[in-house]
């Protein structure tokens, strides 16, 4: 038996499902095995129709977390169908004890997915402190008026078994919806905008990237223009020492070269002093080449 996307299908199927007839002990241990040896498809059908109730009466729990509780009871379906592919009928368990665990699992997971953009965690610790904090907030708070934030965020903690600071996350993620940036708002003088308008962004504008980048890519121009007034030593010292990500050592260099460290060095800095007379050649104006 498959859900019903539209909201009248779903109405029907609630209201088929109060009026499903309970199942003894018996009729529900011979559809189980019917589904579990031949996976008869009437019998599945029978045997979840007949708990649509505990689904109902499951995702009814779970209606303050504002997710349509159509929703809800399309995902705890699917938690029931789960725990009929898993259920072993010769086990003295009745389906609906078991069924009910998956029931809930699977509505919470979908609470968990669905109720903000913002991924939350999903380890048993999490979800206990996801779905017990407003009760126990409320709990405590009228046992002990007079405790602080602080207070009642570590005795929550102690209950749930998480840290004091993962309470006080999850509470300012309680505390309030989503909020769209699209959203519109209304200033001081009364005119109206979105509210993503009102952010301020320290990133480049776009006309100023691409600037940048154009002028980027003139410099890389100049430059390999200028290195073909070195020689190979030269261009070599300069690649190693003043091109690359590391920044070869003149000691290193000049023995990979046959050379002292000293003479490593006149010769970069005649090679600067070549590159930096090509580049003015090049491009009279200095401050062009300013990073």
């Amino acid at each position: 038996m498959l859900m019903s996307n539209s909201m009248g299908e779903r109405r029907q199927l609630m209201r088929t499902a109060m009026k499903a007839p309970y199942l003894t002990r018996e009729e529900e241990h011979a559809l189980a095995v019917r589904w579990r040896d031949n996976k008869d498809e009437k019998a599945l059908e029978k045997l979840s129709l007949s708990h649509m109730r505990l689904v109902i009466a499951v995702a009814s729990r779970f209606r303050n977390f504002g997710l349509p509780l159509g929703d809800l009871i399309q995902e705890g379906h699917v938690g029931l169908l789960e725990a009929a592919a898993r259920f072993e009928p010769d086990r003295e368990v009745r389906f609906s004890t078991y069924a009910t665990w998956w029931i809930r699992a699977s509505i919470q997971d979908y609470i968990l997915r669905n109720w903000s953009i913002v991924r939350g965690g999903t380890s048993s610790s999490q979800k206990a402190l996801f779905f017990n904090l407003r009760r126990l907030r409320a709990k405590l708070s009228g046992q002990q008026q007079s405790l602080t934030d602080s207070e009642l965020h570590q005795k929550i903690a102690d209950a749930i078994g998480v840290k004091p600071k993962d309470v006080a996350t999850m509470n300012a993620r309680l505390s309030g919806p989503d909020t769209s940036l699209n959203a519109p708002m209304t200033d001081s003088e009364g005119s109206s905008a979105d509210r993503q308008d009102f952010l301020v962004s320290d990133s480049p504008q776009p006309d100023e990237i691409v600037s940048e980048n154009i002028d980027m890519e003139r410099r890389r121009r100049w430059l390999a223009s200028a290195l073909d007034v070195l020689t190979d030593r030269e261009l070599r010292i300069v690649k190693e020492r003043r091109l690359s990500e590391d920044g070869a050592t003149l000691e290193s260099l000049g023995e990979q070269l046959g050379i002292s460290k000293e003479r490593v060095r006149q010769i970069e800095s005649r090679a600067m002093e070549k590159l930096k007379t090509a580049l003015l050649d090049r491009q009279p104006d200095a401050s062009a080449y300013s990073m």
